[in-house]
């Protein structure tokens, strides 16, 4: 093991002057992951760098006395305007790599963690449904009920079913499905709002029906479908199939197959494209397929992934294939679409391949001494949005993601 003592000695003094609780001890990043390589990508083990990686986000975001211990502060170093935790969807994204680190075979207290989703949650707000608020105290949620928010909590449910068994899991499913069933109605023709509190307000734009909220609500449905009770499924399926006609039809440009992002409560549609849009239905469509055994899904799904490829990526910052450099949350929602979607179509193990370059090349490039990683993976840096645990989620779930579609397991 070739070890960088001046990158060691360098980050005890920059975690001993920086560190937001001084009760841990000083963080030093370790190997990589190179596997005594040398960084080549054939020997890299990408399950250690997410362990690694989970080791840094422990270390210098988690929050370990007071109310809140166990959750996770919002940004590092920790702003004086911060509430005492995360907002849901950080803590949402760090589940989504916790879970996957667990099935690696790592011990990363996941059923705790996951449990702590409870701490979020809201018995009622503005309709008397029990859902999942954006903020906790430590123990009880406030704030507003995102509906897209409360999908990827119901993803992360299923997957904590599968890995646990516990079927409390299953019941805590059952409750989003009422959640989200609240916040659909027959306005602009059907679909979810992005927000229970912004329901058809004409002249606010955060009054919408957004691909967020509904493609996350399809993704979390069908995965709910092949675990929940044989009584539920025929209504857990139509509810994802109404979600999907809906998007499709007024949310889907027709040049491309890509996502906008929503029909706000004038009807207007906001053409802003996001990658995660995009997986999100690929995900579904691919779902949709596998469950009805109807072409077309299938077909949607792949005219999506090409069109997503074709569009997002392009020669950036000197890489000449590349996804985003921003939002890369978003970013590894589309690969993993692609992980689902590639069994059934193998140009997606080219686009994998793609992001598993930009992963390479953000993991020699674009951290920080820390063991953190900028927004922008090549390493440039923008404090306002480098500091954001999120950003540091999607670091972590790639990382994981990419081992599991490596087939690695500690």
């Amino acid at each position: 093991m070739k070890i960088n003592w001046l990158s060691i000695l360098l980050a005890l003094v920059l975690c001993s002057c920086a560190c937001s609780d001084p009760s841990k001890e000083p963080y030093t990043p370790g190997n990589g992951g190179n596997g005594g390589g040398g960084g080549n990508q054939q020997s890299v083990v990408w399950h250690e760098r997410a362990y690694e990686t989970f080791q840094a986000i422990e270390h210098l975001y988690g929050i370990t006395s007071g109310a809140t211990a166990g959750f996770y502060n919002e940004n590092y170093p920790k702003g004086n305007g911060d509430l005492s935790a995360s907002f849901l969807w950080p803590y949402d994204g760090l589940m989504s790599g916790l879970a996957l680190l667990n099935k690696l075979g790592y011990d990363v207290n996941y059923k705790a963690k996951i449990d702590q989703y409870q701490a979020y949650w809201r018995p009622s707000g503005g309709v008397n449904v029990g859902g999942y608020g954006s903020q906790t105290d430590g123990k009880n949620g406030s704030g507003d009920r995102f509906y897209d928010d409360n999908s990827i909590i119901g993803i992360n449910l299923v997957e904590a079913y599968k890995q646990l068994g516990d079927n409390v899991y299953l019941e805590r499913c059952a409750q989003i499905v009422n959640f989200l069933l609240s916040g659909e109605d027959n306005t602009l023709g059907g679909a979810l709002w992005w927000c229970e509190g912004q329901k058809n307000k004409p002249g606010n734009g955060d009054s919408n029906k957004p691909a967020c909220a509904n493609g996350y609500a399809q993704w979390f449905l069908l995965s709910y479908y092949d675990v929940c009770p044989q009584a539920e499924k025929a209504a857990v399926l139509d509810f994802a199939k109404r979600l999907y006609t809906w998007e499709y039809a007024n949310l889907r440009d027709p040049d491309d197959n890509t996502y906008w992002n929503d029909r706000n409560a004038d009807g207007n549609i906001n053409k802003t494209k996001w990658t995660y849009n995009s997986g999100a239905m690929i995900a579904a469509g691919t779902r949709l397929y596998h469950i009805t055994g109807e072409k077309h899904y299938l077909d949607e799904a792949i005219a999506t992934a090409d069109g997503a490829y074709n569009y997002y990526v392009r020669s950036r910052e000197g890489i000449p294939l590349c996804y985003p450099l921003n939002d890369p949350w978003f970013t590894v929602k589309l690969i993993r679409a692609y992980m689902e979607l590639e069994p059934d179509y193998s140009k997606c193990s080219s686009y994998i391949e793609v992001f598993i370059s930009n992963l390479e090349k953000a993991w020699k490039s674009g951290r920080k001494d820390n063991g953190l990683f900028y927004e922008n993976w090549t390493g440039k840096a923008n404090a306002d949005r480098d500091k954001s645990l999120l950003m540091q989620d999607a670091a972590l779930e790639s990382l994981g993601a990419v081992a599991i579609y490596k087939k690695e397991h500690k």
